[in-house]
């Protein structure tokens, strides 16, 4: 399956190698977004642990390297490690798909009810529970049925913000609609007096380019700047 690519126009300051802001629709728009929405134990995996600054890392590891002694019996360490990921919109986020692979097993979940009497109408997920009642266990185990949302006529997920407009995006990764007035605003705002110093170009975030802006936008406030110019430069 080919890497899923999404296409930004950037608009920069040659002269300082310098992102003033892109224009990007609502794919990109809804990765960003999707960037928050993200458990951070996925973003730990994501990053590759031993290089991100902080002590997340190191954190993650320490849970990682638990023994299962110290764990208690009803949670599983991969619930932290490995989450389940939010819905996504495929066509924004398959730029990542290592985020959607590799997550935390769904356990079946088990109901006990009242072992001493089936008209005792209490319900619990530890069978070491006493009944309210008569003091017996709810330990006989219920059948447990899972709600399968497909079986509705529900409208499929369609990422965040709408498809009718352009956004323009920050090189600190404030997002705005795009309009005339506001790129001129920020043209006086950069104190831009020659506009022959400003270069358009156009540039495809797939998965390198997904991870290194997830990455980047943890640690900093030129996140474009340092995706895609930093980049170009170290070639």
């Amino acid at each position: 399956m080919a890497e899923k690519q999404v296409s930004v126009k950037l608009l920069i300051d040659t002269k300082t190698n310098k992102v003033l802001f892109a224009e990007g629709g609502k794919d990109f728009v809804d990765f960003l977004f999707y960037i928050l929405s993200l458990p951070v134990g996925a973003v730990v995996r994501m990053l590759n642990k031993g290089t991100m600054t902080g002590s997340l890392g190191n954190l993650y590891d320490s849970i990682e390297n638990l023994s299962n002694d110290y764990i208690q019996q009803t949670f599983h360490k991969d619930f932290l490690l490995k989450p389940s990921l939010p819905p996504c919109n495929a066509d924004s986020v398959g730029m990542v798909p290592q985020l959607s692979i590799d997550q935390a097993p769904i356990l079946a979940k088990s109901f006990f009810r009242c072992s001493g009497s089936q008209h005792h109408l209490y319900v619990t997920d530890n069978p070491k529970t006493l009944c309210p009642q008569c003091n017996c266990n709810l330990s006989t185990k219920l059948n447990y049925v899972r709600y399968d949302v497909k079986d509705e006529n529900l409208p499929s997920y369609d990422g965040y913000v709408k498809g009718v407009v352009t956004y323009m995006i920050m090189d600190d990764l404030v997002v705005k609609p795009m309009s005339t007035i506001s790129s001129i605003t920020l043209l006086n705002r950069f104190s831009i007096k020659d506009v022959s110093s400003l270069e358009e170009k156009v540039v495809h975030l797939g998965l390198d380019e997904g991870v290194a802006l997830l990455k980047a936008s943890f640690e900093s406030k030129t996140v474009l700047t340092d995706v895609f110019l930093a980049k170009k430069a170290s070639m």
